[in-house]
């Protein structure tokens, strides 16, 4: 209760990281601020093409389908990545000056978070002109489960944010090494393909029982919650959504411990 009594008492730091990130994100750039949204859309065209054309699924809006999956990963991704230099790329902070480091991981999750939710309108433009068939069974109140799914999301982003950030300080190659992780963890997430596909295989090689590791996959419960909600029109399943909030809960008490004791030798190493 202590380091989070501290943590809302440097609330204005946290604050002013946040809008330093957004407004630096792209400054420099001709576009600006509408690479916000131009980014994920020109990923979208890009998967979008090669698998409804390429490789066929017969997902139907695959598109939608889609969007509404790579949003979340993207922040998820960015949030591991990017966030494991939080510590590093505010070296001279670290050095000079007191405050709770775990601000700094904090204040860049949050500032993705934040722009994951601008996205996220792009999004509800698309399911109210084309995306939602009229003659489906889509429950608006369902999207009040969402904002449950993004905190959720938030809290795991959060704490694979602390541990890649504390062990980076040790370990700079690992910052090369989550490119790769990231990379091979989004064909490993239902965000491609529906998760029952997986269940299908797993099913027809005698393998059904290894269901239940593949659902260990942290990032799977909360995107299939994500499809459920705004492809499906959907409540999410109780038990996707508990399964979310045990291992966010899980990473962030982890990736905060984790944290705090490698913390003290922060300075020295930087």
């Amino acid at each position: 209760m202590k380091n989070l009594k501290e943590l809302y008492d440097y609330r204005q730091m946290i604050f002013s990281l946040v809008k330093k990130d957004l407004r630096g994100r792209y400054k420099g750039s001709a576009l600006g601020f509408l690479w916000t949204f131009l980014n994920p859309l020109l990923q979208l065209v890009v998967y979008s093409i090669v698998f409804s054309t390429i490789f066929r699924n017969n997902i139907e809006k695959f598109y939608l389908y889609l969007f509404i999956g790579l949003l979340p990963w993207m922040f998820f991704s960015s949030s591991l990545t990017v966030g494991s230099v939080s510590v590093i790329s505010s070296k001279d902070m670290v050095k000079k000056i007191y405050f709770p480091r775990e601000v700094l991981p904090i204040a860049y999750v949050t500032s993705s978070f934040v722009n994951m939710l601008l996205c996220f309108l792009v999004v509800f433009i698309v399911m109210i002109i084309g995306g939602i068939d009229p003659n489906s069974t889509f429950h608006w109140t369902a999207l009040l489960y969402l904002p449950i799914v993004m905190i959720v999301e938030y809290v795991l982003a959060l704490g694979f944010a602390m541990l890649a950030s504390a062990l980076t300080v040790y370990f700079r190659d690992l910052e090369h090494i989550l490119g790769i992780i990231t990379m091979a963890w989004m064909y490993a997430t239902p965000i491609l393909y529906d998760v029952s596909m997986i269940q299908n295989i797993l099913v027809e090689k005698g393998m059904g029982n290894l269901m239940h590791l593949y659902m260990l996959n942290p990032m799977t419960p909360i995107i299939v919650a994500y499809h459920q909600i705004l492809y499906y029109g959907q409540a999410p399943d109780m038990s996707t959504l508990l399964s979310a909030v045990v291992l966010g809960l899980f990473f962030l008490i982890l990736g905060y411990l984790v944290f705090r004791k490698l913390q003290r030798g922060f300075a020295e190493e930087l």
